[in-house]
């Protein structure tokens, strides 16, 4: 199985790194910054105006700059048959 991964920004910093997602929902992404023993999991959550996801992990904060109804449309074109099951 080929691990999703998506890019988010470092605000502090401006810059960009890749993290595994382990869930995604309109609702919210749960992702993996690093690797191995040293790996940290982190909640993106919306913002209030929806158009992007906010999250902290170690005192950072990361934004992951998609809207719900765009994360949405890749969940649907990713997999369709939880799309119909609705």
């Amino acid at each position: 199985m080929n691990p999703e991964k998506i890019q988010v920004r470092v605000t502090e910093s401006g810059k960009s790194m890749d993290v595994v997602v382990l869930n995604k929902r309109a609702s919210g992404i749960q992702v993996v910054l690093g690797e191995g023993a040293h790996c940290v999991k982190c909640d993106l959550s919306p913002t209030r105006n929806g158009m992007a996801y906010a999250g902290s992990a170690m005192g950072r904060e990361i934004v992951y700059e998609r809207s719900r109804e765009q994360v949405q449309a890749d969940i649907d074109r990713l997999n369709p048959a939880l799309r119909k099951s609705r």
